[in-house]
């Protein structure tokens, strides 16, 4: 016994080292594993925390884009440019300011005229005095000024020449409160009302961003206590700057911080200090807890990669991930023989689908479309939504462009089938544009820029359709943006535009009635452009107007230093419908003096067929004023006694296709006699014009015609010779060289 004892006695030091040892390894491990526990639960706290970073900064760009959208759903719309000018009061109450209040929540609304001078106040849902602008004036004139810079040269503005939306946002701080600042021109919808450059309206809209602005953006990503704080207020970890464009922080955004990793902490504390009487089983407990917040952090970070590529609202590739997989793609198929192919397409009739049946229904809209777009390509294949009802596709390993225009067919034959929403069944269609690689050295910038003129292209032919980029669509862009331009200079005081006037002669073939002004641009390297080019340019880039106007005050001008009967102009459909252009053109008259008895207006049939109310009224004041109307080119286009009868006018000019005809075609020469009979019995005066010979005339003057316009009498002339001609400037030599036409 005494011996058992003795052993066990020794065995006892030893044992007893081995006890602590292990419990000394044992804590150290579990020292190790709560250490690594409360780092990874810090780390998933952080990770964490980034991710609603993310979320709200997109949530607070997502509204600075939404203020923006809301107020472009009225900004750009015809009546808001006609009720603005005119100073209707009312209407703007109900559709500009206290609507954009009770509908989408803007808290101020200001619209200011071409000189920035108020017109219409709003402040939260309550119409003020437009004075009481100049308290917010200081602080909104910068953005006012950055917008009026755009207007007068968005070319400044531009990267690589594309086209810039005219209008400017900012952060902003009134009284004491930071707000979102939108700010845009008011601007036609359509090519109905046309509207001078440097004569538009501003809207200003601002909406505050409140505590409960920002607990509704913190509820679409689950966060709680969303609130505003002053920078006078202590700012945590979980809060976010609202920064100017100036780049002064003007409150910060916080909320409550979601900690995953310090609540796991918290529930695992119980089992960590069961744990440690038995550290293999703590071990091997928290081995599998610690995988955990492994696993969550990973997620969040999936989640954030996926929201920084992905679109919100379809769950479409963004603009960023779209242009690295075009990279990507062209990048591959340089090492190979298939081509990549880049569609743009756009819908043809979404803005119309928002302002009826709203944004709910045009986001529902985006989202149908985005889901037949995938359903109509490859899995290897990429759609993208670029913004608004912009879409993009790149198909890769296609062989020639027949394959992208058989794509292309495919997707215009799936959007026409009709959409539902809510309650509604909805048509559209879309426009594509296609670009196809051309080689190894195919640039993605230069393929996004091809498929957007593309798309262009197809818009301007009729929408519902697809067109692929051609090489002189390149040639036709930059010669038409060249033109453009050297025209804006020739118009703000540079040489080469001009007047000729052509004579319209009385039956006798000597007497001078009048005569019709032609604008003439001898180009410093194109030479003579044909006027038919640079009108269609000048309508087509929204300067018909400052054309229109300068064509009028040199006529009136001319004429009113002469003892000429009267001068006639040539008006195009756009100046017309603008609501301004009768004002316009009274004010030109009271600048150079001249009667408007002595002014005719030559106007298109297509005038008269477009029969809305701005043309009726403009058409109807003019011929009030004494201004006469003349019906040019009668009988070659929808020629209608009802609106002959509906619009009054003062003159028909017979084409001079049927005038050219006259002794060779009986059909046209009882064409022409039907139309000088016609105009007697509406008792309305009747010119012929693009007379050539004395035969045509003969049998005009038989007819009863008694007005005469044409090279057999003279050519169009410069305005000396006009006056030469008509014996009111002396000269040697009174038969002058004539004009090219």
């Amino acid at each position: 016994m005494a011996g058992r004892m003795s052993r066990r006695l020794q065995h006892s030091p030893l044992t007893f080292q081995v006890t602590l040892t292990v419990m000394a390894l044992a804590i150290f491990a579990l020292a190790m594993v709560v250490g690594f526990g409360f780092y990874a639960a810090v780390q998933a706290d952080s990770v964490s925390l980034e991710r609603q970073k993310i979320l709200f900064a997109n949530g607070m760009r997502d509204r600075i884009a939404a203020v923006d959208r809301e107020q472009e759903s009225i900004a750009i719309w015809d009546d808001s440019v006609i009720n603005a000018k005119a100073g209707n009061e009312l209407w703007m109450v109900d559709n500009i300011s206290v609507w954009m209040y009770s509908y989408y929540g803007h808290d101020r609304v200001y619209v200011l005229d071409a000189a920035d001078r108020p017109i219409h106040a709003m402040r939260e849902g309550n119409v003020l005095a437009p004075a009481s602008y100049s308290e917010d004036e200081p602080v909104l004139l910068p953005t006012v000024e950055r917008v009026r810079r755009l207007i007068r040269d968005p070319a400044k503005e531009s990267l690589a020449g594309d086209p810039v939306k005219l209008a400017a946002g900012d952060l902003v701080e009134l009284d004491g409160k930071p707000a979102i600042l939108s700010i845009m021109p008011l601007l036609p919808s359509s090519d109905r009302v046309i509207q001078a450059p440097g004569s538009e309206y501003l809207h200003i809209s601002v909406d505050f961003i409140t505590d409960a602005l920002l607990a509704k953006i913190a509820g679409q990503y689950l966060l709680a206590g969303a609130r505003l704080l002053p920078l006078s207020q202590a700012v945590g970890e979980a809060a976010i700057p609202l920064v100017d464009s100036r780049g002064v922080i003007l409150a910060y955004a916080g909320w409550d911080q979601e900690r995953p990793g310090s609540a796991l902490v918290r529930k695992a504390g119980p089992a960590l200090i069961g744990g440690a009487l038995l550290a293999a089983g703590v071990l091997a407990f928290l081995l599998r807890r610690l995988r955990r917040p492994s696993s969550a952090l990973q997620t969040s970070q999936a989640e954030a990669q996926y929201l920084a590529f992905h679109d919100t609202l379809t769950g479409l590739p963004n603009r960023a991930l779209f242009e690295d997989r075009l990279r990507r793609a062209l990048l591959t198929a340089s090492h190979e023989t298939a081509k990549v192919a880049l569609l743009y397409l756009d819908l043809d009739r979404f803005k119309h689908v928002n302002d009826t049946l709203g944004h709910p229904a045009g986001d529902e809209l985006v989202r149908q479309t985005a889901a037949r777009l995938q359903q109509a390509i490859r899995e290897v294949d990429t759609v993208a939504r670029l913004g608004g009802d912009e879409f993009a596709m790149i198909l890769i390993d296609v062989n020639d462009i027949r394959g992208a225009e058989d794509v292309s067919e495919g997707l215009l034959q799936k959007l026409q089938e009709p959409f539902k929403l809510a309650d509604d069944q909805v048509f559209v269609s879309a426009s594509i544009g296609i670009a196809l690689s051309t080689g190894p050295d195919a640039d993605a910038d230069d393929l996004l820029r091809k498929a957007d003129i593309a798309l262009y292209e197809a818009k301007k032919n009729g929408r519902g359709r697809y067109q692929v980029f051609a090489g002189d669509m390149d040639d036709l862009l930059l010669r038409k943006r060249q033109v453009e331009s050297e025209l804006r200079l020739a118009l703000n005081g540079g040489t080469g535009i001009k007047l000729a006037y052509q004579p319209i002669f009385a039956a006798d073939g000597s007497t001078i009635l009048g005569a019709e002004a032609l604008i003439r641009w001898g180009h410093e390297v194109h030479g003579g452009l044909p006027p038919a080019q640079f009108i269609a340019i000048a309508e087509e880039r929204g300067m018909i107007g400052q054309l229109g106007k300068w064509v009028l005050q040199e006529a009136c001008r001319f004429a009113v230093g002469t003892e000429l009967p009267w001068v006639a102009v040539n008006v195009s459909p756009l100046q017309l419908r603008d609501a301004g252009f009768a004002e316009q053109l009274a004010a030109v008259l009271a600048e150079t003096g001249l009667a408007p008895g002595r002014l005719q207006l030559e106007i298109t049939e297509g005038v008269l067929l477009d029969n809305n109310d701005t043309t009726r009224a403009a058409l109807a004041a003019l011929r009030q004023s004494g201004i006469a109307i003349v019906l040019d080119d009668f009988g070659t286009g929808y020629s209608s006694l009802n609106y002959l009868r509906r619009h009054a006018i003062d003159k028909l000019k017979i084409d001079r296709s049927f005038v050219n005809l006259l002794g060779r075609d009986e059909s046209s020469e009882a064409i022409v006699r039907a139309l000088v009979d016609l105009a007697d019995a509406l008792n309305v005066g009747v010119t012929a014009e693009g007379l050539e010979t004395e035969e045509q005339k003969a049998l005009l003057v038989a007819m009863g015609c008694r007005e005469f316009q044409g090279h057999l009498l003279s050519l169009p002339l410069e305005p000396a010779q006009l006056l030469r001609l008509a014996g009111l400037l002396p000269g040697k030599d009174n038969t002058p060289a004539a004009v090219s036409a």
